[in-house]
This record gives C-alpha cells, structure tokens and sequence, in this order.
C-alpha cells in the first residue's frame, strides 16, 4: 500500500486530518492550496515536512477539476482524496478520476454509489423497496412545474387531514446535500415561486435541476450512523450521533455520540431499541448497493419514536470523530482513525475486523467553532485573528488550520470555520461540563476591517451544550 501517493484536494482542518493519515500509513501525499489560504497551518506543515519531491502546489481553484488533475499528473500521484465538500459527492469527478488515461484511485466509495446515493430521490426510492421508512413526499425528480404544484396539494391536504395546524413542506435541490438548495413553505400560493428558485439555484449548483418535495417534519431530532464498509462486502458500524444543533442554514454547530441517552432524557420511546433499528435499516441498504468505503445514513427522528431515512453522504463527515471517540476495536490501542480507514478501504484492504470486535463507551461531543454574528442569521465575520488560544486537555482534540503563533486573516471566499473541538466523557453528563469547560478557557481575539472586534459563535456554542439530545 505505501506505493501510493495520495493528492489530498481539500482545505483546512480536513486536509490537516488526511495529511495526518497519510503519515500513519506510510504513505506520501502532496498538497493544494489558493493564494487566499498561503497562510494556512495545512499549506505551512505540507511546506515543512521533509521530502524528497515537492508537495505543494499552488493552484487557482479548489473546484477546478482540470487543474486538480494536471497537479496529480505532474505529481505523480496514484490517488486522491476530495475530503468533504468540493467533489467528495460529484460521481463525476469520480468516474473521471477512474476511467482517464492515467487513473487515480478515488477515495471513497465507487462512482456508481456516488451516482445511485447521491441523489436524494434515488436513495428515497430504493428505501421503500427494502421497507425502510422515509419522509412522505415525491420519490423521483420533478422538473415540470404543474406536476410539483399537484404534489405540494395533496402533500398539504393529508398533513390537514392529520389534524397538523401549520402545514408545511419542504422543497429541495434532489442533488444537493449539506443543508443546500433547501426552502420550506407553509402555503401553496407561494409554492410556486419557491419551486422555481429552488429549481434554479439547483441547476446552477448541481448541474441538475430535479426537485424533492416532501413534507416538513416539525420537533424531530436529527441523528446519523456512521459505517464503515470494505471492497470484500464487510460492513460494520461506529454507532449514532445526535446532529440536532445546527445554524439557520441547516450547517452543524454541537453534536454528541450516541444519538440519544436515556440517562440524561426522558423519551417517550425505546430509546435503545430505536438506535438499533436505524443501524439495522442503514446496514440494510449498504449491502444492497454494495457500499465500499465511509459512509453515513441521516436521518430524522420524530417526538413519537419514528425514524425516517434523509439521505447518505457519500464521504468523510466533518464530525466522523465523535464515533471514533466513543468506539473501540478488538486487538488495537486507542480509539479508531475514520480517515486513516476510509483511505485503507479504498485502496482495497480488508477491515481486518468485525462488529463484534467493536465496543462502545463514553460520550463524545464535537463543537463548531465559527466567526459568526448568531444573533444576525448566522452572518459570518470578517478579519484578522491575533489571539488563538484553546485548552489543551487529554479528554479534547482540536482540528484547526489557524495558526496560533501569527495573525490570521479569515479569507472571504470560503466559510469561516475556526476549529473543531472533540470532547470525550465518561458519560454525557461528564461531556457537556467538560465541554462547556473548554469553551469557557478558549479565548480568541481579532480585529475586523472597521477595527470592531472578532465575533464567533462561543457563547452561542455554551448555552447550547446542556440541550444535546432534548425534543
């Protein structure tokens, strides 16, 4: 496996974490990067670490596809790795990188299960022929407006005759994923013109403009089960995590594992049996499509106990760390690296491990940290950081690209995500005092370009914590 040679099309805290990984498997790497992100801790560790190649390029675009490709070329590089966001989701991107002159090995699953799950209809579709539930709602894209208006009608008619008092469906891009392309409407007179918006942001986004209608589920939890798969047909999963904390854009700010705890909250269900069931459900649909690599089933959980299936993202997660925390392996020391697995599956090891080799204890939290204004929409700040200074504790691991020992300033053109905390605990109790803890002793300081001071969204992450896992 150390033949390879991994490009790593990514930025920030994820391409630190597949650097990372990299090293752990004594594999060689080579990195990107814009003129907007020269000053980031991941384009100035590729630059010191030893080699006897280069492994730095600078490129004009993370989403140009031909220049991402002309650098593995000259680079000589056997695989990519798209982390997340980008063309982590675009099949694509991925059939290209497999079937070109010179192909590269693509890490994450194969490019027909990017292309079969990666649309949100499709995977609603094959759901219902293996009985798993999903949201009422079209099971196919919708591109002809009068048949869209027909769906919304009936959709707002049964939520009526449920006895529902506020009515509202959702209207999505069916090729968007993380939060885009998604709008809710209460009323079918203003359907019409979100329709139309939705369908062009999505043809513009996603090159596809397919729309999903399907009703809005109110007081839910949104939680998700992360799997591991091999090329040999082996599956296995690193349990459920709770997501429900998010922006006003649907982007994740607090999340814990496991996705729910009965010790901590009431809930008028079978917790426990309820988690085992949407492992099972999810397990389910990755054999059928013969899923080979890291994966993770989202779903919605509604006050009653029922489950709906979301969608899959076919990649890496931002917050695939807080399953690893909580997880252990059989025959191995600490906890398991998801990275450093996603790229051994897909360069076509075998697990080496079952389920029943893998145990689970403790509860991890992952906070966002982010500069942004939460009292106004979640607009993000811009500015230089000149103070970056966070705990550091043998029960949390931070992932951040900002440098601690220069200023910083947070280039415009991408979000502005600062860290990610991962906190782990004994139990859930536990995990939420430590990480409210580590919000309280991390200080981050800057100024913006009007001299007002840097805004993020600590506080907001704070009074959030003690509400983990509660309806």
């Amino acid at each position: 496996m150390n033949r390879h040679r991994v490009l790593i099309a990514n930025r920030g805290e994820i391409a630190l974490r597949i650097m990372r990984a990299c090293r752990d498997l004594e594999l060689g790497y080579v990195m990107v990067y814009t003129a907007e992100d020269e000053a980031s801790l991941h384009v100035r560790l590729a630059l010191e670490d030893e080699a006897a190649y280069k492994r730095v390029y600078r490129i004009a675009s993370y989403k140009d596809a031909n220049e991402i490709f002309s650098v593995a070329d000259q680079a000589g590089c056997t695989a990519i790795h798209p982390g997340y966001g980008f063309f982590s989701e675009n099949f694509r991107f991925a059939r290209r990188a497999a079937v070109r002159t010179r192909p590269l090995t693509f890490i994450g699953p194969r490019w027909e299960v990017i292309r079969d799950l990666g649309s949100k209809i499709n995977t609603k579709r094959l759901a219902k022929t293996l009985k798993i539930p999903v949201i009422p709602g079209s099971d196919r894209p919708i591109y002809n407006e009068m048949e869209a208006e027909e769906v919304a009608e009936e959709l707002f008619f049964l939520q009526k005759e449920q006895g529902c008092d506020h009515p509202s469906l959702l209207v999505k891009a069916s090729a968007g994923g993380g939060g885009m392309g998604i709008e809710e409407v209460n009323n079918l007179d203003a359907f019409r013109r979100v329709y139309r918006r939705i369908q062009h942001y999505a043809k513009r986004q996603f090159g596809d403009e397919g729309v999903l209608i399907e009703q809005c589920l109110k007081d839910y939890q949104h939680l998700e089960v992360q799997l591991l798969c091999s090329r040999h047909g082996e599956v296995v999963h690193f349990g459920t995590r709770n997501c429900t904390i998010q922006s006003a854009g649907r982007q994740k700010r607090v999340e814990v594992a496991p996705g729910f705890d009965p010790a901590v909250c009431e809930y008028p269900f079978d917790a426990k049996a309820l988690l085992e069931q949407m492992v099972e459900y999810s397990v389910r649909l990755a054999k059928h499509v013969g899923y080979d690599n890291v994966g993770t089933w989202e779903w919605v959980v509604t006050r009653d106990g029922s489950p709906y299936l979301l969608e899959v993202n076919t990649r890496i997660q931002v917050e695939n760390e807080i399953s690893a925390c909580i997880s252990g392996v059989k025959g191995t020391s600490g906890t398991p690296n998801l990275i450093r697995e996603q790229i051994r599956m897909a360069l076509g090891e075998k697990l080496g491990f079952r389920q029943k080799d893998i145990s689970f204890q403790g509860t991890g939290i992952e906070l966002r940290i982010v500069a942004e204004d939460t009292r106004r929409g979640f607009t993000p700040w811009c500015g230089t950081i000149t103070r970056f200074d966070m705990p550091e504790e043998p029960w949390v691991r931070v992932y951040s690209h900002v440098p601690r020992d220069t200023p910083y300033k947070i280039p415009t053109e991408y979000d502005p995500n600062l860290a990610l905390a991962i906190i782990w605990g004994g139990d859930t109790h536990e995990a939420k005092d430590l990480a409210k803890q580590f919000l309280k002793d991390t200080v981050i300081e800057g100024t913006g370009g009007q001299g007002n001071s840097i805004t993020t969204n600590l506080e907001y992450l704070y009074d959030r914590v003690d509400r983990v896992l509660m309806f």
